[in-house]
């Protein structure tokens, strides 16, 4: 949606699957009283960061080499990341040894791995449906939530994730 409101042009069945997923973020994340968790509203936040990030990559990745631009992000991501936790917590070597093993799989494969793929992903796709595919982290969460952590899904957070699903399936159809 976010691609659409500066400018770029999708056929009306994207349109209505971007849509018809945005709804279905409303039931996932708005609880009663139109409140709406830290967390999800920090998720929100991302979301635009998330949309530049998709849009730039599907502007760039057709006329550029896969692996110089996974580089950038990548690096973007280390500093950021280096600068917040400089900031915002005590930095030890100890630290650093005991949390060796996340910080190399969040380095390395959530972040290395996961960008050069979806950067090669996006050389075949639109940004628009790269942008509705990969919304539907919200829905995998909320699965993962459930499965691995034990966490319950609501029906309203289940219809949620169905418009999500079927916005997806639309748009890619």
């Amino acid at each position: 949606m976010f691609g659409m409101f500066i400018g770029a042009r999708t056929g009306p069945g994207t349109a209505a699957g971007a849509i018809l997923a945005f709804a279905g973020l409303y039931p996932l994340s708005i609880k009663d009283g139109f409140h709406m968790s830290r967390g999800d509203f920090l998720v929100f936040i991302g979301a635009f960061f998330w949309a530049s990030h998709v849009l730039l990559i599907g502007r760039l990745a057709r006329r550029t080499d896969t692996l110089r631009l996974a580089i950038v992000p990548f690096l973007v991501c280390a500093v950021l990341s280096m600068g917040l936790a400089i900031t915002l917590e005590t930095v030890t070597v100890e630290g650093i040894r005991a949390a060796a093993i996340p910080i190399l799989y969040g380095g390395l494969i959530s972040v290395g791995i996961a960008y050069t793929l979806q950067i090669a992903g996006q050389k075949g796709a639109r940004p628009s449906h790269a942008a509705i595919i990969l919304s539907l982290e919200a829905v995998f969460a909320a699965l993962g939530g459930g499965l691995i952590l034990g966490e319950s899904i609501t029906p309203r957070g289940m219809i949620g994730a169905g418009l999500m699903l079927v916005g997806m399936l639309m748009s890619a159809l």
